[in-house]
């Protein structure tokens, strides 16, 4: 196979040639600055969890993977890359099988169904993604009823989940059953922050004596493993199903990954059909997540390394204060003195060292979230960079 230059690539592309066909004056400065971005890559970008890639970018990227080893598609879900990519997640969390889903929510929807079987409470967080950005899909489409603990909270406890249960006999007439439960770990909605391992293995323990099934919305599990030490196996010993997205910080532009034993797993594809998530196919996806899990623990363990560098680092600069979450993963929350002029100082990082962070708030303060593309400058270069950027 001939050889595809990287630079003619993305020359010849016409999504690489579109910022030229729009005039600089007629675009917003973010707008501006997310197009030029296409063609300063790479970026150091404290905001999201991962890379992200623009459309020419992800081509590109497909193409050398596809170089290196040819991509294999699939048929329905069947065979390919699709069939790779849940081999190999069925390894990492140590469960018999796993299956590309559509989306995230499908996948939280259908294991929380399945698992639940006929009876219909579900014990949530009340600040997690199933309870709070699924559209009511658990009441209104797979009749559960879903019931919100620990209000505002990151995490509800053993102790919390067990009165809850206990208090049903007592306050409520009719006894439908105790379907599941489901755990978000992190929580986005807390700002990354993490259910204690300690946690984790009381609720298991707790639901596997009473015959109720446990779900992990482990969206972004890798970032809990990451920063909390815990591998993402050992997580997932303590669920009976497991989701994981592919493009948080896969690469991905989409799709998820849910695991579980082979009696559940066997039932998705005709409830994915059922549903309306059964595309023709899915390689595109499977084929990015499947290179992007290549030596993920040892990036990530160096992304959490230079984290740390650069938070002590930043301390150190007068004008400049950085906090962590607490029981947190990848968020952080930069504070700067009111005389600093956040903006500029947010442009100047752009402009002159390829470092992009969000605009700063009414309060001067910026969320800072690290992803691996700290890893594209060293610490020295990244400190130096805000040093001057205020000075």
């Amino acid at each position: 196979m001939k050889k595809v230059d990287r630079r003619n690539f993305i020359k010849s592309s016409a999504l690489a040639m579109a910022p030229a066909i729009i005039p600089v004056s007629m675009m917003s400065s973010s707008e501006a600055m997310a197009r030029e971005d296409q063609v300063a890559y790479p970026f150091v970008r404290f905001s999201g969890d991962g890379r992200f890639y623009e459309p020419a970018e992800y081509l590109n990227e497909l193409q050398q993977i596809h170089l290196t080893m040819p991509i294999k598609g699939d048929n329905y879900g069947h065979g390919g890359a699709v069939e790779a990519l849940e081999k190999k997640f069925a390894e990492l969390t140590g469960k018999e099988k796993a299956i590309y889903m559509p989306t995230g929510t499908l996948a939280n929807q259908l294991a929380i169904s399945v698992l639940s079987g006929d009876n219909t409470k579900v014990y949530v967080q009340e600040t997690s993604h199933v309870y709070r950005d699924e559209a009511d899909a658990a009441q209104s489409v797979f009749n559960k009823r879903l019931m919100p603990l620990a209000k505002d909270e990151t995490y509800f406890t053993a102790a919390q989940l067990q009165e809850a249960i206990e208090e049903l006999s007592t306050t409520e007439v009719f006894q439908s059953g105790v379907g599941a439960v489901s755990v978000e770990n992190p929580v986005r909605r807390k700002f990354g922050g993490t259910v204690p391992l300690e946690e984790i293995k009381k609720i298991s323990m707790y639901c596997k004596s009473h015959s109720i099934k446990l779900h992990l919305d482990g969206a972004r599990l890798y970032l809990a493993s990451a920063w909390q030490g815990v591998s993402v196996m050992e997580y997932s010993s303590w669920f009976d199903t497991v989701y994981i997205s592919l493009y948080k910080y896969l690469g991905a532009s989409g799709g998820a990954i849910l695991c579980g034993n082979a009696s559940v797993i066997d039932k998705m594809p005709h409830l994915i059909k059922i549903h309306g998530g059964n595309m023709a196919s899915n390689w595109t996806n499977a084929a990015m997540a499947l290179h992007k899990l290549e030596r993920i623990e040892q990036r990530f363990a160096d992304t959490v390394k230079q984290s740390s560098e650069v938070v002590n680092g930043l301390n150190r600069i007068i004008g400049i204060a950085v906090t962590g979450i607490d029981q947190g993963t990848n968020i952080f929350n930069l504070s700067l003195q009111k005389e600093i002029d956040g903006n500029k100082m947010r442009d100047r990082l752009y402009n002159e060292f390829k470092i992009m962070v969000r605009p700063p708030d009414e309060n001067n303060k910026i969320m800072l979230m690290m992803n691996e593309t700290i890893l594209y400058q060293n610490t020295a270069y990244i400190l130096n960079a805000f040093s001057k950027s205020i000075s």
